[in-house]
């Protein structure tokens, strides 16, 4: 092992050469959010003396019961999950390399930036960037509207993160002035949320969005969801009861509710249809607006924008709940009126699929709520507004583990811009030996996106509502007119508001 010793205004720390990058684990960027800091904003690290080791990820923060992650939060050893992680082909203040900041997803439930799928050492080593992964705060502890606790923590950690970033990655050979946010899924929906955020503004020049998480909670909804919460425990959803309830024992009442959601559809809506207990809320200060609204009025300006989607996304979650090849005309019928947009969506989607079949439409309307139609309305937004440039994608190649099954779904994307492909739970999706398919088509992203991450250009035209010119990631990658045209024109007139408290 060869040790690497970089100094920060905070003390120095010590990490280490690995696979040709220098990686530096665990490095605090906020004091741990415990104590009279829970439920508080985030506060900055406090410096060390002598040197620190930074070998080891931070411990995850508190999660949800998914997939099993609340077994590493249980785990873990410590309170400090407010950490950064950060590869450099060049340590060193003289580099001035980008910086491309990744943004885990998780449903804003779960998450840490420890699993080996966020690795960053070959997208660093091949690309010429510095990558940096971190931690922040999910489930209640991150995105519970709690009474006398500033609303949506998450994303002020991420932006804690950011200025941590700002102010220390040219000790790692990173360029402050060139920093890239990208993240997935719920980290796509952040990174949204941040171009709308004014707390973040000038941290970041470049944005990357894949598969925009497009849920977004009123005041109303989040308080309502979280008084749920607080009742599993007999308490109020204040900071005075919450606070000194144990960790584990809060997220397991996150879970109750999240698992029992379907229950109370009639007054919480599409977001308990699908069991999406915590989301960004449109509080009016914090985040003052949706996405969409903010950048059509003229937030993030300036700031380039790369934003796509999988053409499959939904084929995930149908085989994660044992529908694959068993959806009914009814349970089509019913998705079509509960997520397609307005009084006449159902209408909309048969005639706009005219030969598809239950499971097709059902597939269709699922992917294009949540994760198709809120990428494609930021790109326009962005593409509306004056100020910033914005590039559009589409991954339609399959993935070739389990037989193909699950198509191009959510999350294909992540084991092929970090370029691991063969660990992590999406490597699944590519099977136990990558092809050499899938190592082209896994160069060819992360060459676009480092691209973007150092000029602000992936390699295609920009987007704009005339051409509406897209890159195709497939076994033979091309740009084309948009081709979810059918869906474009169903969702045309939609605004993708907060969602609402129905009040029933």
């Amino acid at each position: 092992m060869t040790v690497v010793e970089v100094r920060t205004a905070a003390g120095s720390l010590r990490g280490r050469r690995e696979a040709g990058v220098a990686v530096f684990r665990g490095i605090p960027f906020a004091e741990p959010p415990v104590g009279p800091l829970r439920f508080a904003a985030p506060r900055p690290a406090r410096g060390w003396d002598g040197v620190r080791e930074a070998l080891s990820y931070g411990p995850p923060p508190p999660q949800g019961s998914h997939f099993g992650m609340e077994v590493l939060a249980r785990e873990a050893v410590g309170d400090g999950w407010l950490t950064v992680n950060v590869w450099s082909p060049d340590p060193g203040p003289g580099a001035g390399l980008p910086v491309m900041v990744w943004i885990q997803g998780g449903a804003y439930t779960i998450g840490t930036s420890g699993l080996p799928e966020y690795d960053g050492a070959r997208l660093a080593r091949e690309g010429g960037v510095v990558v940096v992964t971190f931690n922040y705060r999910v489930g209640i502890e991150g995105f519970g509207h709690i009474e006398g606790a500033p609303a949506n923590r998450g994303l002020l950690d991420q932006v804690a993160a950011l200025e941590w970033v700002r102010g220390t990655i040219r000790a790692f050979g990173g360029d402050p002035d060139r920093v890239t946010v990208f993240g997935q899924s719920a980290g796509a929906g952040s990174v949204a949320a941040l171009l709308a955020m004014p707390r973040a503004a000038g941290l970041f020049g470049r944005a990357v969005a894949q598969s925009v998480q497009g849920t977004f909670f009123s005041p109303e909804l989040a308080a309502d969801i979280a008084a749920a919460c607080a009742a599993e425990l007999g308490l109020r959803p204040t900071v005075a009861d919450l606070s000194a309830v144990a960790l584990a024992r809060l997220s397991a009442a996150g879970d109750a509710v999240g698992a029992a959601m379907g229950h109370r559809a009639g007054r919480w809506g599409p977001a308990a249809h699908r069991s999406i207990p915590f989301s960004p809320v449109v509080d009016g200060d914090t985040l003052p607006a949706t996405p969409w609204q903010a950048l059509a009025g003229g937030a993030g300006r300036g700031v380039a924008l790369l934003v796509g989607h999988t053409r499959d996304e939904q084929r995930l979650f149908t085989a994660l709940d044992g529908l694959l090849g068993r959806v009914t005309p009814e349970q089509a019928a019913t998705a079509l009126r509960r997520f397609g947009p307005g009084r006449d969506g159902a209408r909309r989607y048969r005639d706009g699929y005219p030969d598809a079949g239950p499971e097709e439409l059902y597939e269709r309307v699922h992917s294009d709520w949540l994760f198709r139609m809120p990428s494609l309305h930021l790109a326009g937004a962005r593409a509306a507004a004056a100020g910033g440039s914005v590039h559009v994608y589409e991954l339609t190649w399959p993935a070739p583990g389990m037989g193909g099954a699950f198509g191009a779904c959510h999350g294909l994307d992540v084991p092929l811009v970090f370029g691991n492909l063969d660990r992590g739970q999406p490597a699944v999706l590519i099977g136990e030996a990558p092809s050499p398919e899938a190592e082209a088509i896994s160069a060819r992203m992360r060459a676009d996106w480092t691209a973007f991450a150092a000029h602000g250009d992936p390699g295609w035209p920009a987007y704009d509502e005339g051409r509406r010119l897209v890159r195709l990631y497939d076994a033979r990658p091309a740009v084309t007119a948009y081709p979810e045209e059918a869906s474009r024109l169903i969702w045309q007139d939609h605004a993708f508001p907060a969602l609402p408290l129905t009040g029933r």
